[in-house]
Order: structure tokens, then sequence, then C-alpha cells
């Protein structure tokens, strides 16, 4: 007796089943620009990991890897140390 759940389109069951639509994975864009060494003097890459009321933007959202979002954080806040960066926009 085959049922129309067992199969789908591609032979097998669906891995997907009932997670809503399949979104296309972040590219970062450190690796999209093949930056190897994240510089704490780097102001306008870090800036653009930085949201609108400071906060360091968490890796679902920007796509970089583990150790990218560390060395990421590590070089925002040596640079807010520093006064090169805002602790907040406000």
């Amino acid at each position: 007796m085959p049922s129309d759940m067992e199969n789908d389109d591609r032979g097998g069951k669906s891995p997907r089943l009932g997670r809503g639509p399949m979104r296309r994975r972040r590219v970062s864009r450190l690796s999209a620009e093949k930056i190897d060494y994240i510089d704490y003097k780097d102001v306008k890459l870090l800036q653009a990991f930085i949201a609108e009321n400071g906060k360091i933007m968490p890796r679902r959202l920007t796509g970089v890897s583990a150790w990218q979002q560390r060395k990421l954080s590590e070089a925002i806040k040596r640079a807010r140390n520093l006064a090169l960066l805002p602790y907040t926009k406000f």
C-alpha cells in the first residue's frame, strides 16, 4: 500500500516536512571578500557588523562562521576601548 506521505518528488522522505519555506543561507561578507585577518583599526569593516543601536550583530544575521564571529567581537571591543568606535549610537 503506497501512500503519499512516504515518498515525495525526490524519491524519499522529505527532510523539511512542516518546517516552513526553505531560506537561502546568508553569505559572509568576510568570506566573499576573502578577508582572513580582522583588524580592529578597520573601522569601516567593523561598522558593517554593528546594529543601529550599537550592538554587535549575531552570526545568524551576518552569516559569518563561529571563528569569524569571535574575532569580530574581539576587534569591535578593542576598537571601542580605543575610542575608534562608539559604544552606543545615541
